[in-house]
């Protein structure tokens, strides 16, 4: 058997060789394809996977979860140096939540001039050198605030500005008798508020500060210096035209580059006046006037702290002593001038044949707007509950509900205050 199997195969040999190549060529027609495919695959991913090592990484764009303005504001300030130390300003945040405050104000820029943020998406704003961080996580910790549901306004103090006068010495104010740079008392030194290429600036910074997330930018120092050698002083900028038209056309390009601006949308913005604006007839040599100022602010904010008023002021000999006179007088004046200022307007009603003419207030309140500062601190005297109480009465006796409280040291009186409801 096993010979004639050996027999067969000899005899056919050859056709089995053949055979056998056929098999074998076939099987590389179809499985040499798939390998060199898979190959080329592999090699496709070995090239993108190397790309990905070498492009730079997608930065996220971060969104503001901005908030709405509350209908009572109850604030606080906050330095930008307060605002970076996690102890000190975890401190005041909690006692916002604690209480009636639903606010904070934090500095942007203070008289130094330096912007305290980080500057990352805007390279003309970071070309004039002017960023000094100070809140490294200003961001984050606003957005902090918000997922509280407090309100964060951002503060500028606009005219008072050491940094630029020595970058633009060109714009400062200036002493009349010599090309030197003009100096307050405090040896601060200021912009002219005619200054338009500073008014870019300005407006520049504000847009960068929405940004951050601030819900509304506050400008302070929005005037004229008033505490220094004002026998010594000149205003090149501006020395053609009165000081409160400078101020007004100031806050009109305010409002028209940052309230018009589809990117700025929902941008709320507000003005520090002196308390004495409420009652004043003129611009006090500084060229603020409160009608100037209301069409073009969402909120008015009169510093009517009891210590800044002259002697005599009431017929007080010292007005400090007097808290709730003081801010009930003041902005008992102010809602009187405000309330002037709403436009009326006529219609005529036709009943039965008869015309009956009909007056009525537009939807424009300008009463609403104000929203005083008041003090919580002492100058010749110390201040406690009872006067920050008197304060906050005095406001709301005068049908106005939303106020701030200052203190240079954030150092605030939680006693003068209801507890959260």
């Amino acid at each position: 058997m096993t010979h004639k199997l050996y027999s067969f195969f000899k005899k056919q040999k050859k056709i089995i060789f053949l055979t056998i190549l056929a098999i074998v060529a076939l099987a590389i027609f179809i499985f040499l394809p798939i390998v060199l495919s898979g190959h080329y695959l592999f090699e496709q991913n070995t090239d993108f996977i190397k790309s990905l090592s070498t492009t730079t990484p997608q930065k996220i764009v971060f969104v503001p979860s901005y908030i709405k303005t509350p209908d009572v504001v109850k604030g606080i300030y906050m330095t930008s140096w307060t605002a970076s130390n996690k102890e000190l300003r975890d401190n005041l945040v909690k006692m916002i939540d604690d209480t009636e405050l639903n606010t904070v104000v934090i500095d942007i820029k203070d008289y130094s001039g330096k912007i305290v943020f980080p500057i990352e998406d805007n390279p003309t704003l970071k070309a004039y050198g002017s960023e000094e961080v100070r809140v490294v996580d200003l961001q984050d910790f606003i957005e902090s605030l918000h997922k509280k549901g407090i309100y964060v306004v951002g503060r500028i103090a606009v005219f008072q500005d050491a940094y630029f006068v020595k970058l633009r010495p060109d714009l400062a104010v200036k002493n009349a008798s010599s090309t030197e740079v003009w100096k307050d008392h405090k040896g601060i030194s200021w912009i002219d508020a005619g200054s338009r290429d500073y008014w870019d600036y300005i407006i520049m910074l504000a847009k960068e500060s929405r940004k951050v997330g601030f819900d509304e930018i506050n400008f302070d120092y929005i005037r004229y210096p008033s505490d220094g050698n004002m026998q010594d002083i000149s205003f090149p900028q501006s020395s053609t035209t009165p000081k409160a038209v400078t101020l007004k056309n100031f806050f009109s390009y305010l409002h028209d580059n940052l309230k018009a601006d589809a990117n700025s949308s929902g941008l709320k913005i507000s003005a520090d006046l002196f308390g004495m604006t409420t009652t004043a007839t003129g611009d006090m040599g500084i060229g603020q006037v409160l009608e100037n100022a209301l069409p073009y602010f969402d909120y008015v904010d009169p510093m009517v702290y009891p210590s800044h008023y002259p002697a005599t002021f009431m017929g007080f000999d010292q007005p400090e002593a007097h808290p709730y006179d003081v801010v009930y007088y003041s902005m008992q004046s102010a809602v009187q001038r405000a309330e002037k200022m709403n436009p009326i307007s006529t219609t005529v009603e036709v009943i039965n044949g008869a015309t009956t003419t009909i007056a009525h207030t537009e939807d424009l309140n300008y009463k609403s707007k104000l929203r005083p500062w008041l003090q919580d601190f002492g100058l010749k005297m110390d201040y406690g509950p009872d006067e920050v109480k008197a304060q906050i009465k005095a406001t709301n006796d005068d049908e106005l509900s939303s106020w701030i409280l200052w203190s240079a040291s954030n150092k605030y009186t939680k006693g003068a205050l209801e507890a959260e409801q």
